[in-house]
């Protein structure tokens, strides 16, 4: 299946505040630069999804972050890598900072489909338009 392709194992928080949701874009010289995405980045070898995604936070926007529910996990195979990327529920914990000069921004629930995401991300931002959005404390 893979045929020699890396298999990345990526986890990403879905920070909402209302019905805004934090995105970065990715930036130039990297896989799908350019495009928008939820923050976070790759597991290391052995490490709990959780601890990626608290780690990625902290060294992408300098804030800590709490980690709730896995809302969804897909597959999907680009020419040249194979990523499996596990979405989680999460809460920041103070204002994110851009610590790589990424692009950020909190973007209304119904605009997230006017931004390009990569391909991957397309089922959770399904999930996310038919999501009615409930209150949070």
């Amino acid at each position: 299946m893979s045929e020699g392709r890396p298999h990345i194992v990526v986890a990403a928080g879905v920070i909402r505040r209302g019905d805004e949701y934090f995105v970065t874009r990715r930036q130039a010289g990297v896989h799908l630069e350019g495009f928008w995405e939820f923050p976070g980045g790759k597991c290391d070898e052995g490490e709990a999804l959780e601890a990626c995604l608290v780690r990625e936070i902290r060294e992408e926007l300098d804030a800590a972050v709490r980690v709730g529910a896995e809302l969804l996990a897909v597959t999907h195979e680009y020419p040249e890598r194979i990523v499996e990327l596990r979405f989680f529920e999460c809460a920041l914990e103070g204002e994110p900072q851009p610590m790589l000069g990424q692009e950020m921004r909190w973007v209304r629930r119904e605009d997230l489909a006017s931004l390009p995401f990569p391909p991957a991300d397309a089922e959770l931002l399904e999930l996310l338009r038919v999501q009615s959005p409930e209150p949070r404390a």
